[in-house]
């Protein structure tokens, strides 16, 4: 079996909370708690949820842009927690991240040629004539003129800027990208460009990505997989057709019940959940969207329930899936011939 090209252990980002006239700490903030996944190369990993529930921050932790509290991240097999700066700038150019706002991301003082130049400096990867070659070829990958480089961010479009972003990301040839809402700041008709534009990279160049969204359709258009985070923890994980076909989980089937349908004559049912995100100053026992969740039981709030494996790669960490994850992990221990199928 190939090893994963990203591997993430029980991920814990938690940010101290401080307060009142000498600074004593209040709590903490659990951003992201305990958080597992892998990435193959090649793929794109979708990650969503509302706003607030650590999408950015998990994305920032695996890159070490935020420092983790506790967990495991293996980039190749290679444990990146507690690597040093120094230890982790050789890595930095393998591992390249995409903000969600392109004009902030960019220093506007500085051009476009400079900006998409800056990576291969700070790297000694090229210098002079060399170094301009480079930063034309990368303008002419992303759809830009040439003429671009003696210009400044505020002279361009949003989506303009955001070509930019990645341009810059691609300078140092990394492996894995983290986007984080890399279309959310742009027009509807901008967005579907620059999704293109990532997939036709992604198939050239043999990129990796996590790829941060509200939009699920978006998600499920670009996505191998995708995983479901609400209040710092992943709480479904399936491949792509698998979660939108069959979503497991009661807070993903509420999200997809809000996606809506391009064919008017089509209707289905729109879950209101009830009640706001808690605090995750101080989430609830057990189950941590069970003060929210329409199917809730005793047994949810007391007990925290793990991800089930369902089959297929999917996993959903709802106890109503528990007789169904069973079923499934019976039938693999037991050998049973082959059934060819139908047709």
């Amino acid at each position: 079996m190939t090893e994963p090209l990203l591997q993430v252990t029980d991920l814990k980002t938690y940010f101290p909370v401080r307060g009142g006239a000498f600074g004593r700490g209040k709590g903490v903030v659990k951003a992201v708690d305990g958080v597992s996944f892998e990435v193959a190369r090649g793929e794109t990993l979708g990650l969503v949820g509302e706003s607030g529930c650590g999408k950015s921050t998990l994305g920032r932790s695996v890159l070490q842009l935020v420092e983790p509290t506790s967990g495991s991240i293996r980039f190749e097999g290679r444990e990146l927690m507690g690597l040093s700066q120094r230890e982790l700038r050789p890595l930095r150019k393998r591992l390249q991240f995409v903000f969600q706002d392109p004009y902030a991301s960019l220093n506007p003082r500085m051009t476009v040629g400079d900006i998409i130049g800056e990576p291969f400096a700070i790297h000694g990867l090229a210098s002079g004539e060399a170094r301009r070659q480079k930063v034309a070829e990368l303008l002419s990958k992303m759809g830009l003129r040439a003429d671009a480089t003696d210009r400044y961010p505020h002279q361009f479009s949003g989506g303009q800027r955001q070509r930019i972003v990645i341009a810059r990301a691609l300078a140092v040839n990394p492996d894995l990208i983290v986007a984080d809402e890399p279309i959310s700041a742009l027009d509807v008709s901008i967005q579907a460009q620059i999704v293109n534009l990532l997939q036709d990279l992604q198939r050239e160049l043999g990129l990796t990505y996590v790829f941060i969204a509200h939009d699920l359709k978006i998600v499920e258009y670009i996505s191998t997989r995708v995983a479901v985070m609400y209040l710092g923890r992943i709480v479904e994980l399936a491949p792509s057709a698998e979660l939108y076909k069959r979503p497991k989980h009661p807070y993903t089937q509420a999200l997809l019940s809000a996606v809506p349908l391009p064919d008017p004559e089509r209707k289905h049912q729109r879950i209101i959940l009830q009640g706001d995100v808690p605090s995750p100053m101080n989430p609830p026992s057990g189950c941590p969207f069970h003060p929210r969740c329409p199917y809730v039981m005793e047994r949810c709030k007391v007990e925290t329930p793990p991800l089930y494996q369902l089959g297929n790669g999917h996993t959903a960490a709802c106890h109503l899936v528990e007789g169904e994850a069973k079923a499934v992990n019976t039938t693999s221990e037991v050998s049973t011939p082959a059934t060819p199928p139908a047709g």
